[in-house]
């Protein structure tokens, strides 16, 4: 498969996990681009080509993680947090997707504040469609582990929501969140 095919299979759902994870327009960005620079360097090297998709997501996972670990030594050295521009998950199709879930923005919100570990799990899974092997393959972990994580990114959501948000149907008839008022 050549990269132009890979990039445009990929693209779409690459962007959206790492959105999600890094949640920075900006930086996504550079990730996505790293992550088809590092496939185009690597390809050859790539022995079982049906794990292509899992390959590619675990380059963008590690690339996520690097980003991470160097904003905490920077952050460490300056003393202060780095900048957010406000994320595009909220913004880009994913919005389609969690509607199919009879999700809206409130869910987005809180998706968010999950633990990272079960927010990549949930993302991965629920969003993107890879199954609990796949998941396993990127994240580098077992398959009962990713079926784990997956559990209790959903408990934690759902207990999250409870907490924080109210549903009722829309105009379309469609269940929708919308978060508490506050008192």
């Amino acid at each position: 498969m050549e990269l132009l095919e890979i990039y445009d299979q990929y693209y779409d759902r690459v962007k959206k996990f790492i959105t999600g994870l890094v949640k920075n327009e900006w930086i996504a960005e550079d990730l996505i681009q790293e992550t088809f620079i590092r496939v185009q360097k690597n390809i050859d090297s790539m022995r079982d080509q049906s794990k292509l998709s899992s390959w590619i997501f675990r380059i963008a996972y590690n690339l996520c993680q690097d980003h991470f670990k160097s904003q905490k030594k920077k952050n460490n050295d300056t003393g202060k947090p780095e900048e957010s521009v406000p994320s595009p998950f909220l913004e880009i199709p994913v919005q389609k997707e969690l509607e199919q879930f009879q999700m809206g923005a409130c869910v987005q919100e809180q998706i968010n504040l999950l633990p990272e570990q079960q927010r990549i799990v949930l993302i991965l899974y629920d969003l993107i469609g890879f199954n609990h092997a796949e998941i396993a393959d990127i994240l580098d972990i077992t398959k009962e582990n990713a079926k784990v994580r997956l559990h209790r990114a959903r408990k934690g959501l759902k207990s999250i929501l409870k907490e924080k948000c109210t549903f009722e149907l829309d105009e379309r008839n469609v269940l929708v969140c919308e978060p508490l008022e506050k008192k």
